[in-house]
This record gives C-alpha cells, sequence and structure tokens, in this order.
C-alpha cells in the first residue's frame, strides 16, 4: 500500500444478508454496505481497501461478486481505482453530515424553516407557459433532437388498458374531486417506486403531482419566494430554469459546472443565494455525473446558508454503464433539497405529468399553489399511471427502454468512428437522452451546425446553454428519438458531415 494514506482494517464486518435468499443480490448488499460505511464516516476518504481477493475470502462470496460491488461504487463516485494503488475511499464526507440526525418531517425545526410564502393570500399569478430551449419543429425521427422520448416503446395495449381500469375503478365521486396534490394512490406508488430505484425515503403526502418539470419549477420558485432574491443556475445549464427564475423575480447567479458538476466552492462565495438549481445525475446540457463529494458539499452549503437546492432529476433513470446513482436528495438530511422528477421520459412528452417531493416546510405552500393555480392533471391518467407502476409494467418498460436506447446510442457512435476517427471527442455517454459532441478546437459552432442541417441533422450547439462559461465549441446529439435503423443512417450522415466539415476548415 502506498505510504501515507491510511489502510482499512482487513476485518471489514461482513456485510448482513448474503447467505440469504431473496431480495437483494449479494453484489447490492456489498454495495449498500460500503456505502454506507463511508456515508457514516467508518470508510474515511483516502483510506485503502482490502483487495476484492481478500474480501471475497474472508465474506465467503464470489470474488467476481465483489468485483461488481466495487466498480458500481467506483460508478458512483464513492471509490476510485488507480493502478499501484489499488482502491481507496475517494468520497469526502463534511463532519457536519457525519453528525447530523436523519431528517424528521414533522420536526419542530423543519416547520420553523418555512417561508413567509406559506400564506396563501401572498400567492402570484402563473406566467404564461415559457418557450421550449428545443429548436423549432423537433419531432420524433428527426437526428438528432434531444430530450425526446420514443413512445412508440411503451405498448400502447399495456396503455390502454391501465386506462380502460382506472375509469371503471373510479367512483363519480373521484371524478369530480380536485385534490390539490394529486391522486392519493398514484402519490403512493411515487413514494414506494422513489425508495426503491432512487433511494429517497418520502411518504405519498411529500409527493406533490405536477404537469411536469417547468410546470414543478414554477411551483418550486413561487413556493421560496424567489423575487427579488438570487438563484443559483447551472452554466451551462437548461436555459427554461435560468427563464422561469427570471419570470418570478428573481436575480439569477452563474455557476459554472466541470467534471465533478456544479463547483459548489463557487457558489459558497456567492452571497445572498436563496436556491441553487442543479441536474446531478446527467448535467444539462453537459452529461457529467456530480460526485458524490460534491453533493455533499452542496447540501453542506444549503444548510449553513438555509437555502434551498432544486433537484432537477434530469436523465436520473437512464444510466446504461452502471446502476443509477441515488438522487442527490437520498444523501439530505436537513431536509434543504426539493426533488423534481417527470414521467415525459420515461413514458412519453405528450403525457405531462411530474412531481415534486417537497421538504416539510414547503408542503402547505406547494398545496395552496396547486389549489389556487387548478388541477393540472387528469384523475384518470393519475389513476392510469398508478396502475401502471404497481403492476410492474413501468419497471419492464424501464428496462426495454434503457436497453433500447443503449443500442441506438451504441449504432451512432459506431458508425461516427468508422466515418470519422479523430475528427471529434465524445462526453456524457454514459447515460441520458444525448451526448457531447466535441468539434476541433477552434472549429464554429454555428457553422457545423448549418452544415448539419443541410443534410438534415438538426444539433443544438453547445453556445446556447453558456451564460459566462467559455468552453471549446461542441454540439449536443440526441439519439433516443430514433429507431435502430435511423440511428445507423443519422450516424453515418453525421460522420460525413464531420469529416467534410474537418477538410473544408484544414
Amino acid at each position: 500500500m502506498t505510504r501515507g494514506k491510511a489502510a482499512i482494517p482487513l476485518d471489514l464486518p461482513r456485510p448482513p444478508g448474503l447467505s440469504s435468499r431473496g431480495g437483494a443480490s449479494k453484489q447490492d448488499r456489498i454495495a449498500d454496505a460500503l456505502r454506507e460505511a463511508i456515508l457514516q464516516g467508518r470508510l474515511a476518504a483516502g483510506g485503502a481497501l482490502p483487495s476484492t481477493r481478500t474480501l471475497a475470502e474472508r465474506w465467503r462470496v464470489a470474488r467476481g461478486t465483489v468485483e461488481v460491488a466495487f466498480e458500481r461504487l467506483v460508478a458512483e463516485g464513492y471509490l476510485s481505482r488507480m493502478r499501484g494503488s489499488g482502491t481507496r475511499v475517494s468520497a469526502v464526507v463534511p463532519e457536519a453530515y457525519l453528525m447530523a440526525p436523519a431528517a424528521d418531517a414533522d420536526s419542530e425545526a423543519a416547520v420553523a424553516i418555512a417561508p413567509a410564502s406559506a400564506d396563501p393570500s401572498r400567492l402570484r399569478r402563473s406566467p404564461d407557459a415559457a418557450r421550449d430551449a428545443s429548436p423549432t419543429g423537433t419531432r420524433i425521427g428527426q437526428p438528432f433532437v434531444a430530450r425526446l422520448a420514443d413512445p412508440s416503446l411503451l405498448p400502447a395495449a399495456t396503455w390502454k388498458r391501465h386506462l380502460a381500469q382506472a375509469l371503471a375503478g373510479l367512483k363519480p365521486a373521484e371524478l369530480g374531486a380536485a385534490v390539490p396534490g394529486g391522486d392519493a394512490r398514484l402519490r403512493a406508488r411515487i413514494a414506494a417506486w422513489l425508495g426503491e430505484y432512487r433511494g429517497i425515503a418520502c411518504r405519498a403526502e411529500d409527493v406533490l403531482v405536477t404537469a411536469g418539470i417547468r410546470h414543478s419549477l414554477d411551483l418550486v420558485m413561487r413556493a421560496i419566494e424567489v423575487r427579488g432574491r438570487r438563484v443559483a443556475i447551472e452554466d451551462p445549464g437548461y436555459p427554461m430554469t435560468e427563464r422561469l427564475a427570471a419570470l418570478n423575480g428573481a436575480a439569477v447567479a452563474q455557476v459554472p459546472v466541470d467534471p465533478q458538476g456544479l463547483v459548489v466552492e463557487r457558489l459558497a462565495a456567492l452571497p445572498g443565494i436563496v436556491a441553487a438549481c442543479v441536474t446531478p445525475a446527467h448535467q444539462s446540457p453537459l452529461g457529467v455525473t456530480m460526485s458524490v463529494s460534491r453533493r455533499l458539499a452542496l447540501l453542506d452549503w444549503a444548510r449553513r446558508e438555509q437555502a434551498w437546492i432544486v433537484e432537477d432529476d434530469y436523465d436520473g433513470e437512464f444510466s446504461y454503464q452502471a446502476a443509477p446513482l441515488p438522487a442527490l436528495k437520498a444523501l439530505d438530511r436537513h431536509d434543504r433539497a426539493i426533488y423534481c422528477g417527470s414521467f415525459n421520459k420515461t413514458l412519453f412528452a405528450g403525457l405531462r405529468l411530474g412531481y415534486v417531493v417537497a421538504p416539510a416546510a414547503l408542503r402547505a405552500p406547494l398545496e395552496a399553489l396547486l389549489a389556487a393555480l387548478g388541477r393540472p392533471v387528469g384523475v384518470i391518467e393519475q389513476r392510469a399511471l398508478a396502475g401502471l407502476i404497481g403492476s410492474g409494467d413501468f419497471a419492464r418498460h424501464l428496462r426495454a427502454s434503457r436497453q433500447a436506447y443503449q443500442q441506438r446510442r451504441d449504432a451512432v457512435l459506431e458508425r461516427l468512428a468508422a466515418g470519422a476517427a479523430g475528427r471529434y471527442a465524445i462526453s456524457g455517454e454514459q447515460a441520458g437522452f444525448h451526448f457531447m459532441l466535441w468539434l476541433d478546437p477552434g472549429s464554429d459552432e454555428t457553422a457545423f451546425v448549418a452544415a448539419a442541417a443541410a443534410a438534415g441533422i438538426a444539433l443544438q450547439p453547445l453556445g446556447m446553454f453558456c451564460r459566462e462559461a467559455r468552453l471549446p465549441p461542441a454540439v449536443l446529439v440526441g439519439y433516443t428519438a430514433l429507431t435502430l435503423a435511423q440511428a445507423r443512417h443519422a450516424g453515418r450522415a453525421l460522420a460525413k458531415v464531420l469529416a467534410g466539415f474537418a477538410e473544408m476548415n484544414a
């Protein structure tokens, strides 16, 4: 082992449940036990772990099982591996996090931080719907639009069946009732889903149903009363977040993003920030995943400043190289993170159904806003979605979608490599609906986008997402709205544009 680094004792306790049958897999149990040990400070940052062979022998499991658990924790940012140095703990856990009890949604502390907006009389009218940041005229099958799911992946018969069952099961009183927070059955299903798949411990009453991410962000901006105050957003970032903050009267502060996500040190240097809006799972647009150390530092900042974190779980369900990293909200012990999710990508854009997991202090003002502004989502669709999730059809659909999207991504990457090797670089391909294609330094983004458009290809330049950030030229390449055959054809066409553009500018 490298000198000067703490070695973790070889007598690491055997993770519980390794001998039991059923439930979580052995690699899941090992990963969960090591992750919890890191978060509790029992495995310190920089400490070197025993080898997978040693742990496998000690725990009486296959070495490959330990290897899978290690690789998962490396992908999540808890561990790092370097040739000659072994495996080490890489996550830095703030001392305040180690000392903090789990947040109690009903505690006096949670109620004490409620904003002035808890008074429903102070609610304001909603601004008109903001423009989408996507190019005009985008459609399914158009290469390479980002953010669009393929609705054909959800069998029409499956969705029709759940719609019919929902309509048959709803009572007349339920069809006429307007529950501001959404259908109770759907809220319970979402809460259970988030606990199992995103690591968020929440209850049905914490979940509020919305008409999608933009609706959620607008409601949150109102609930925390951003008017006349400063809201931090990622730069580059999702343009609609900035627009919604501005429409709600906030002063927007730009915070740079690096390969570990939002640079928390830069955020902490900004005075008077009431909220920071982030996309930790697959940063929009760069596609980086926020490291665990950054997530913990961001949560520690929110605790110190009594500020809010608005987590847009952009692309959180679509990870192709490892199990998705649990949501930032899953690490939140002080109830400062507001989690926003949507089914517009996991199902189809026309559904317009999302949700907010509200901290205890914001639940009442958010419910008041929903009551004042009306119910945005029909109860039949809500009940049908509850049935889709509860039946297991939603989980099966997600697995099939991940596989289909990964195949389409791979098809595009293979055609690019075959037809334009050395003309570009790729990042952010490990998850999500798009990856970044980096052009040669000095290239003109606008000219390249125009050349692609002439070939029938729709690309978004990175520059349209930047405000103060100055980054090398790049474009977003979305692949999920294409069939596999379309992805292959479009990949060849893009490679041809790349090669021709490089020759023209040589």
